[in-house]
């Protein structure tokens, strides 16, 4: 067995900063370069081996069946869905699939495009009972989800945190006992009344501070990128350009 061997895959929210493109679409079914973004998402996964995948559906989960029974990949495809996507964050969907971390898992963002050798470099990654992924950049801006590291391990994350050498792409790896901390982190957060409106990347904060092995891995050089705005659809079609153009040539 490859650990891990399950994906994780936030896809519940519509992206209303993509209005209208995302209409009457979640945003993971936004095209880029003939594929729509969780296509790219599944093939990235599936070609390093990942044997299951676990999506976490909300806005137009009809559509994202659709295009699962329409890609029909090679490795089990399992849906599940999240009623509060409208009203809650994505520690709200973590908290859906909480019995899936039993285990070593991956957890990715829905909106997060992932380039070749991404998921292996993570997966290679040392050993650490949580890991996030990191590109560093000369600047940072507001939206930015930030990370502080000392020489490999994470300290802080946040996007409003006031030190930082890093960001986060969006894409972690849990070994067994880190995924049943974190876990037990998210059971709590979601007791409490502002637990609705928590990032689940604030959990990840939470686990580091309070002395559970959180390190990061660079994917620096590696191509990647994350769609929040108009203008990132026109730069991730460009990006993805290039794949689409090699799998044909391949």
């Amino acid at each position: 067995m490859k650990s891990p061997n399950r994906a994780i895959i936030l896809s519940a929210g519509q992206g209303k900063r993509l209005l209208p493109l995302t209409e009457s679409r979640p945003k993971c079914l936004v095209e880029l370069s003939g594929k729509t973004l969780l296509a790219w998402q599944l093939m990235r996964l599936e070609a390093a081996g990942v044997d299951e995948a676990v999506i976490v559906t909300g806005f137009r989960a009809d559509a994202v069946a659709a295009e699962i029974e329409r890609l029909a990949p090679k490795m089990p495809v399992r849906l599940c869905f999240n009623p509060f996507y409208s009203v809650a964050d994505n520690l709200a969907s973590v908290w859906i699939v909480r019995q899936e971390f039993d285990r070593d898992v991956l957890v990715l963002n829905g909106d997060t495009l992932l380039g070749p050798g991404i998921v292996e470099r993570l997966m290679g990654a040392p050993p650490a009972e949580i890991t996030v992924t990191v590109d560093r950049k000369p600047g940072y801006d507001a939206d930015d989800m930030k990370v502080l590291t000392d020489n490999g391990k994470l300290l802080a994350i946040g996007k409003t945190i006031e030190a930082y050498d890093a960001e986060s792409i969006g894409f972690l790896r849990f070994s067994a006992a880190g995924a049943a901390k974190f876990r037990a982190l998210v059971e709590h957060a979601l007791q409490r009344p502002e637990g609705l409106k928590r990032w689940y990347l604030s959990a990840i904060d939470e686990a580091a501070k309070s002395g559970v092995d959180v390190r990061v891995q660079s994917i620096e050089g590696l191509e990647w990128g994350e769609m929040d705005f108009p203008a990132d659809v026109a730069n991730l079609t460009k990006l993805s350009a290039g794949w689409a153009k090699e799998l044909v040539n391949a």
